[in-house]
């Protein structure tokens, strides 16, 4: 189940919230400019399915999503706990970073933690299967695979996704994604 935790970045142990209504966190996350939503499949996913079969499955709200915020390019990312490694080969996962284009992922399988640091709050966004999560451009956060990673992601972009490292060790302070 989807869910959204929210803390201060004084208390990283005890949230301020704690949402598990899609509607909810829906609505909360969009006050702070992030885009939530449900995504359904328009076909059955295969487990072996080719990244054109993936895209095909949802490619009607792809086009739609592409076209209203000009985004360019849609690839599937694929990540289980043999290759997390090559996951993210740009930085550390639990780094907190930036990236200079919105970066949007739709989960097709598996699971993951977004969080994001705006202002003195973190939101800890557990994204899993149909979820759609868009991080706006310049937002700091940190994406969290678990222990034994495994997800399937579409992700979207208006243009590459160079990433700037803040520095900051605020990803350490936090609870991790426990399998």
């Amino acid at each position: 189940m989807s869910s959204l935790s929210v803390y201060h970045v004084s208390s990283p142990d005890i949230p301020n919230k704690v949402l598990t209504h899609f509607e909810d966190i829906a609505a909360t996350l969009a006050e702070r400019g992030v885009r939530f939503e449900r995504w359904e499949a328009a076909t059955r996913i295969q487990p072996d399915a080719s990244e054109a079969d993936i895209i095909a499955a949802y490619q009607a709200r792809i086009d739609a999503l592409m076209t209203e915020c000009g985004y360019v390019t849609v690839e599937v990312l694929r990540v289980k706990s043999d290759d997390a490694q090559e996951a993210e080969p740009q930085a550390g996962p639990l780094e907190e970073r930036s990236h200079r284009h919105d970066e949007v992922r739709l989960f097709v399988a598996g699971r993951g933690l977004f969080s994001l640091h705006i202002d003195d709050y973190v939101y800890a966004v557990l994204c899993e299967r149909n979820d759609l999560i868009t991080v706006p451009a310049g937002t700091p956060h940190w994406f969290d695979m678990g222990e034994r990673p495994y997800w399937v992601a579409v992700r979207m972009s208006a243009g590459s996704q160079e990433t700037q490292l803040t520095g900051d060790d605020i990803a350490g302070r936090f609870s991790r994604l426990e399998d």
